[in-house]
Parts: C-alpha cells; structure tokens; sequence
C-alpha cells in the first residue's frame, strides 16, 4: 500500500495511506537534553537503539488488551519488523491536550501542592489536562475552561476522565503483576468525525512513571522489566 508523508514528529513520522488511515514510524530518537532522556522535553536530545521498537511493542500490548476490554482507540494493527502502527484518523483537541492520571503524589503535582500533600501520599486516581504549549509551560485548564474554550464539549471531557482512569486500571494492573508500581501516566485523546473520543499516539514507558521498592524505574530498563 502506498503511503505518503505527512509529518515528520520528534520520535514518530507519519504517512497518510491509501485507505484514510495513517501509518506511524517509530524512531529511535529520544526526547532530551544534552544526551539525557527526559519524556517532558519537547526537544529530540539523544537517539538510543531498540528505543522505537520497545516503545511499538508496548503500545501493541496495551492496545490489544483495551480492544479487547472494548475501549475505543486509534490503533488498527502494527508491523514489528518495520516499526510501524496503522492508525485510524483522528482530531486533536485544541492544538494538543496532554490527560495525565495520577495514583502518588509526585512530580509536579508535588511541586504544586506540597504545602497540602505528603510526596508519595496516595491519589485517587486524579485526573488533570493540560494544553500543549512550551512557552507558556503546558498550563493546567478545568474542565469549565476547556468547554468554554470551545476545545470540547461536556459529554467529551466525562468520556475521556473515564476512559483515563479504565486505561490506567488496565496498565496499573499489568505493572503489579510483575512487582512495579505505576504512580503516574500521560495520555493523548482525540475524536472521529462523529465526534466520539479515542486513546490517539501511544502507551510506552517513557510516558509514565513507574517504581520498582520504592526506586525509580528508568524508561528503557521498565520495558526490559516488563517484557523479561
């Protein structure tokens, strides 16, 4: 099948096909600075081999399991040999919503509310979105804000505060199973034309953070852990 590109991202390209779905290329090229790996950077600081394909090997995994859970998301099918992922079309909201779920007070919750809250103190399972902007710092937005902004209607932001805190279930529970903890976790929605919302981008390590006693678990060593 043909395909055609049509963005090139920081760890992802994307080519549109011939039947109105996308194809995305996973890359080995990490977000960072100064060759070292942070998931909250927006600038590529560091290329680690093998990064692409654990990153598609976990989305896969996740994704097959909220197919079969009945959760609505992007994914389609996947090629591990090629490292790409075919993926149904979808809007963003706005110009980029981050949805982070929260189970441990840490990070910059933390760093927000630590005159209220004990660092590692439990959540329960506490939601919060985000716009996309670097120069104005990703600023939080309520759901009020985000309905009066126009950037989605009531009924989508209950859906994905639900949908959210299933998926974070389903990873939470896959994590446990193999004596790590997820404390917290950065989705991406979008929505058909129907407007029906849907998990969009990807469920990889470097998009959540995960402790092993009380350490914290590096995203390359989580996904050697996860798939040992």
């Amino acid at each position: 099948m043909e395909r055609k590109l049509v963005y090139t991202g920081k760890t992802k390209n994307v080519y549109a096909l011939e039947n109105g779905n996308y194809l995305l290329k996973f890359k080995d090229d990490c977000t960072g600075e100064d060759g070292v790996f942070d998931p909250g950077m927006n600038t590529v600081g560091l290329t680690i081999e093998g990064v692409g394909d654990v990153n598609l090997r976990m989305s896969i995994y996740f994704f097959e399991k909220l197919k079969a859970a009945g959760v609505r998301t992007h994914y389609v099918s996947a090629d591990l040999g090629e490292t790409t992922m075919e993926v149904l079309p979808a809007k963003v909201f706005g110009h980029g919503l981050e949805v982070i779920c929260r189970l441990r007070a840490v990070g910059s919750f933390f760093r927000r509310y630590g005159e209220y809250v004990e660092e590692g103190a439990v959540l329960p399972s506490y939601v919060e979105m985000t716009f996309k902007n670097d120069a104005k710092g990703d600023p939080l937005v309520t759901k009020d804000g985000l309905v009066v902004l126009g950037v989605m209607t009531e009924k989508q932001y209950d859906d994905i505060k639900a949908q959210t805190q299933q998926i974070m279930s389903v990873v939470a529970e896959e994590m446990k199973k193999r004596g790590l903890e997820l404390y917290d976790i950065k989705f991406e929605f979008g929505y058909d034309a129907d407007g029906n919302v849907m998990l969009i981008d990807e469920i990889a390590s470097g998009n959540m953070r995960v402790y092993k006693d009380g350490q914290y678990i590096q995203p390359m060593e989580l996904s050697r852990l996860f798939f040992a």
